[in-house]
């Protein structure tokens, strides 16, 4: 009888383990829609935001408040990230750092994901509204429709969606300000502006180790003639050389101590040195460590504005 029960389990056993995988890989799958390695920088920024905007000493901070502001900033974060897989899946197809995504390998169907994405972001904006304020609401609501009602769809159109595509990548920071604050005074815009000139050598080393898939997915991101080396020149190195002093207004205004006013110049240098090292050679090798240095820089020079604050 032991023999015949333990042998009825076993194709059992057998069956479940395809489905046990199966629910495995789509639930990786719609984790990966969700970019949490971007969401994780949207995170610090909208952290950094946050503590800069509160005067209060350390003992009387809105812990809770702050946990609210984030878990809905990166509600809104991945809603975006996966709408913005399911707007782009067909070009996604054609390149090869995107050719194994969740909906291009069809681990997730697109309907779902739709329905996924469409639920984290509507349901990321309503719970800042309820659990911070409108204002953080209304910020992350005008990030996510020109993210990808405007950005989106202009990379197909002209090389100038860098820029406008800048502008909501820059707005974590004013998301975490007007939770905490219920407002947006100067220092939010100064964090904003350190984001918003960052992107560009940031992307510029992205597009530039993948022109040739950008091209063939029909991708815009750099022009397609002769200025094409100049204009990736341009949009890297300007930005990177304004970082430097936008980086020590904080400590000029008396906002930031000493070590964040060292800190950020010895790193908007070596930034800038990765963007000038770029300019004179165009290999991908270049570009790739442009990239590290831009993952690097950002965290770094926004913690040493955050704890070096006076």
């Amino acid at each position: 009888m032991a023999t015949e029960s333990t042998a009825s389990v076993i194709p059992m056993v057998a069956q479940l383990r395809p489905r046990s995988r199966s629910i495995s890989r789509a639930l990786a799958g719609y984790c990966a829609l969700t970019k949490p390695d971007i969401n994780f920088l949207i995170a610090i920024a909208v952290f950094v935001g946050f503590c800069m905007a509160r005067s209060s000493t350390w003992q009387r901070f809105p812990i809770a408040l702050l946990v609210h502001t984030l878990l809905g900033s990166l509600l809104v974060a991945s809603g975006s990230g996966v709408l913005n897989q399911v707007i782009e899946r067909k070009y996604d197809a054609r390149m090869r750092r995107t050719s194994r995504r969740p909906l291009v390998v069809g681990t997730v169907a697109p309907l779902p994901a739709l329905w996924f994405g469409v639920s984290l972001a509507v349901g990321g904006a309503v719970y800042l509204a309820l659990a911070a304020n409108w204002l953080s609401s209304l910020i992350a609501v005008i990030t996510i429709v020109c993210y990808l009602a405007i950005y989106t769809p202009l990379k197909r159109k002209t090389p100038m969606c860098t820029f406008v595509g800048a502008l909501p990548g820059a707005a974590p920071p004013l998301i975490g300000w007007a939770a905490a604050s219920g407002s947006l005074s100067s220092g939010a815009w100064i964090l904003f502006l350190i984001l918003f000139l960052w992107q560009f050598p940031h992307f510029m080393a992205i597009a530039w180790m993948y022109r040739e898939d950008y091209d063939r997915a029909g991708y815009m991101v750099l022009p397609r003639c002769k200025n094409r080396w100049g204009f990736t020149c341009l949009q890297t190195l300007l930005p990177a050389f304004l970082l430097v002093p936008i980086c020590l207004i904080p400590a000029l205004d008396g906002d930031t101590g000493r070590v964040a006013l060292l800190g950020t110049i010895f790193l908007g240098v070596m930034f800038l040195f990765c963007a000038v090292r770029l300019a004179f050679n165009r290999s991908n090798t270049v570009a790739r460590q442009l990239l590290l240095a831009s993952i690097v820089y950002l965290p770094s020079v926004l913690l040493l504005i955050l704890l070096d604050r006076t």
